[in-house]
């Protein structure tokens, strides 16, 4: 299946069994002071496992001192790191896999909080209009000693046994950030000319070659194009055309493969696509790197199916696909593809949570580093479904609500060897993806219910569907436990006047479609990632909206990458925002408000008012359920309103730890 995707093909001297490759993913699991750790042994050998021909590390630090991401990444900046690099690369190559490691330095997008300096080093003293981290121009004994850790790096790397070594060029990194025009102002000879702010990376390669001989196999990655039309600067930064002129000086200084990325902190949306970005849509920059090039060209651009990189790579337009998202959110991805098990695979639906929690990771009271739809990611070591005791003796669990998080626990269950009975009142699945999948570009998010409801019907676990269940139906199963997944409905404060009104509706009810409107004048009172992409959809129908928030700001709480994609469509509609904004009545077709920071009261006239003010857990039966049966678990938004991530983490634990 897919002889193009799992045909080998050489970087330098080695053999790459397919042409999957697992791009680099921070995932904050090393040990703090850059050990690798047995997460990290677990997670990429289960990658390895899943039969991904080349795994990229995480990006790896070359000077732990001043050019570290995150307190929990690997470095290789001492001989120290020799051995836990080696364990990590025999991991990897015990499923015949290969391993690069890649080799990097924030610059000036490190903090230098995290860090331990006053200022980053960067080509040049320019601030990333992302991190806003002082930053200083490096002098060129500093140039000097970072090009010689680079290559000290690369030594420990061969030294470890790892097929490839890999030096970070791309997402506006330091070596990224000296080849582009709008990073590097300098004057000297590391500055101004093309050849001048390659010199950089040239050096790195030639001292790496001199050090490890001309057969060890060296990639870089490169943002072809930086894309800063996204920031609000067409004419500065890197171009295509200058991408592939950059591929073309490193093809010929001998490097052995390309890997194409895109986009720099101020265009992190290139970089890390949220859900709007379609499969496939920056391949012609790495078609075009491809064109001009006689060495192995790696690309990412939302790889999510398999027979579509199965046909760029037949096409011609690259040579491997590259992910780092597919895989994390399942490590089985490539052995599916193979064996022509495509419904089989958890393909990641592009909502950022593995972003999100990367980036706060070092901040107290955040989450670990994970993957919404893939509670094992990051914790291979300790998780593992399939490896969970099969103790479960046919005995019936009933899980009321057919969402993410009743599906998840059903799940684990039957892989348990319990007999899992799922009633969902609703005629189909999916809980509330089947209102989140509604809005613009948010199609992808549908893929979690179909693979859900495939995994359950392929372990032959049993859905009735469309009958809310009664005490008596559940008692008929003679349930070992009770598990709770009934979701949540839309908050409508009682404290607010005329929210029962005939022309005031949620959600729920423009997302089911049960409710439309065209051409009307509606308001939406709550900006969070509900509410906006309520609004948006709405906006589309050709609708005059205004949006209310109570907060100082819209999208209170909501991921930057997110909030940034869905308000740069918002922008383009008849979309007027009203942060700080409280609302206090509903008189007809009159909304009220009062400012929070003047308290004046401020009124318009709609046809219709959508209220996105929250959820709140379902309880029907609850009680009734502890009183009649001794084991009664809730999950999901039957504990608490919440998000993906959390109702199929709650699934998962539920069903794993149910004794």
């Amino acid at each position: 299946m897919y002889e193009h995707l799992f045909s080998s093909m050489k970087i330098g001297n080695v053999e790459i069994p397919n042409r999957t490759v697992m791009t680099a993913m921070g995932n904050h699991i090393a040990e703090p002071g850059g050990f690798v750790s047995d997460a990290d042994i677990a997670f990429y050998g289960a990658r390895a496992k899943g039969g991904t021909g080349l795994i990229i590390t995480e990006c790896v630090a070359v000077d732990g001192s001043t050019g570290i991401g995150n307190l929990k990444q690997m470095w290789a900046d001492d001989d120290k790191f020799i051995p836990g690099l080696k364990k990590l690369a025999d991991e990897v190559h015990k499923y015949g896999s290969k391993i690069a490691i890649q080799l990097y330095h924030p610059g000036r997008q490190g903090i230098a909080e995290v860090n331990g300096v006053e200022s980053m080093k960067s080509p040049s003293a320019t601030e990333c209009q992302c991190v806003h981290q002082p930053t200083h121009e490096m002098t060129k004994d500093e140039i000097k000693e970072m090009v010689g850790k680079f290559i000290s790096a690369a030594r420990r790397v061969k030294e470890a046994g790892v097929d490839i070594v890999e030096f970070h060029g791309a997402h506006g990194y330091l070596i990224g950030q000296f080849a582009s025009p709008y990073t590097n102002k300098r004057t000297d000879e590391y500055g101004g000319s093309f050849e001048n702010r390659m010199r950089f990376i040239d050096e790195i390669i030639d001292g790496t070659r001199a050090e490890l001989g001309p057969d060890y196999p060296i990639m870089v990655r490169i943002s072809v194009n930086e894309h800063m039309d996204y920031a609000g600067l067409p004419e500065e930064g890197l171009k295509a055309a200058d991408g592939v002129e950059i591929a073309k000086h490193l093809a010929a200084k001998g490097i052995d493969a390309i890997n194409v990325s895109a986009g720099i902190y101020e265009t992190m949306n290139t970089s890390w696509e949220p859900v709007s970005f379609d499969q496939g849509w920056k391949l012609g920059d790495a078609a075009a790197v491809k064109k001009a090039v006689d060495i192995p060209v790696i690309a990412t651009a939302v790889f999510r199916e398999p027979a579509y990189a199965d046909k760029a790579i037949a096409d011609g337009l690259i040579d491997f696909m590259g992910s780092a998202r597919a895989f994390n959110a399942d490590p089985e991805w490539a052995n599916k593809a193979k064996e022509g098990r495509d419904a089989d695979i958890r393909k990641c639906i592009s909502c950022l949570y593995c972003m999100e929690t990367l980036m706060s990771a070092d901040m107290p009271d955040k989450p670990d580093f994970g993957c919404a739809i893939n509670f094992e990611s990051g914790k291979e070591w300790k998780c593992n479904a399939e490896a969970l005791p099969k103790d479960g003796a046919g005995r019936k669990v009933a899980v009321i609500g057919a969402g993410p998080s009743g599906m998840e626990a059903a799940r684990v269950l039957a892989l348990r060897g319990f007999a899992p009975v799922v009633f969902e009142k609703n005629d189909k699945v999916g809980g509330q993806i089947n209102y989140a999948c509604k809005p613009p570009k948010k199609e992808k998010t549908a893929w979690l219910k179909e693979w859900q409801e495939h995994a359950l019907r392929s372990l032959g676990v049993e859905i009735r569907t469309g009958k809310a269940p009664t005490m008596e139906d559940i008692k008929a199963i003679e349930p070992y436990a009770v598990f709770v997944a009934q979701g949540s409905s839309p908050v409508m404060p009682r404290s607010i006047k005329g929210l029962d009104g005939e022309n005031v509706y949620t959600p729920v009810d423009v997302l089911s479609g049960k409710v439309s409107f065209e051409n009307k004048k509606l308001c939406v009172v709550g900006s969070g990632m509900t509410g906006i992409e309520t609004a948006e959809l709405l906006g589309e129908a050709g609708n005059k909206i205004s949006v209310y928030e109570m907060m100082d700001d819209i999208g209170p709480g909501l991921f930057f990458q997110n909030l940034i994609d869905v308000m740069t469509r918002v922008s383009k509609m008849d979309i007027a925002l009203f942060p700080k904004h409280m609302l206090k009545e509903i008189d007809g077709t009159t909304a009220i408000f009062e400012t929070t920071d003047t308290h004046e009261t401020v009124q318009d006239t709609f046809d219709a008012v959508i209220v996105s003010l929250g959820v709140r857990p379902n309880a029907d039966l609850v009680e009734e359920l502890k009183a009649e049966f001794d084991k009664v678990v809730l999950m999901g938004d039957a504990v608490k309103g919440g998000r993906i991530a959390a109702a199929i983490g709650t699934g998962y634990m539920a069903a794993a730890e149910l004794k």
